[in-house]
């Protein structure tokens, strides 16, 4: 499989992207939760899930933003926009 835009394979995304949520996710496990990719879209648009306490924590929003969001687009610059499919509003 691959993304059209500069012939990225999809799994060489991936394995950045968790390379780069490896680095957060000790914080994230602390508290008891974690994340987990669902899709990259042909549009270099990735869909992720909060699992555990992350998927419950009206904190989801900042941890979203200041963790997650962050680690992704500084490692992963090809990801166009990054949505998370279970964020609690805050």
């Amino acid at each position: 499989m691959t993304i059209n835009s500069g012939k990225v394979k999809k799994e060489d995304l991936a394995e950045r992207i968790e390379a780069a949520l490896d680095n957060i996710r000790p914080y994230l496990e602390m508290d008891g939760g974690n994340v987990k990719i669902l899709e990259i879209t042909k549009d270099s648009v990735l869909r992720l899930e909060f699992v555990g306490n992350c998927g419950t924590c009206k904190m989801s929003t900042m941890t979203f933003k200041a963790g997650v969001e962050e680690a992704i687009k500084k490692n992963v610059p090809e990801i166009q926009s990054i949505e998370v499919v279970n964020l609690m509003a805050v």
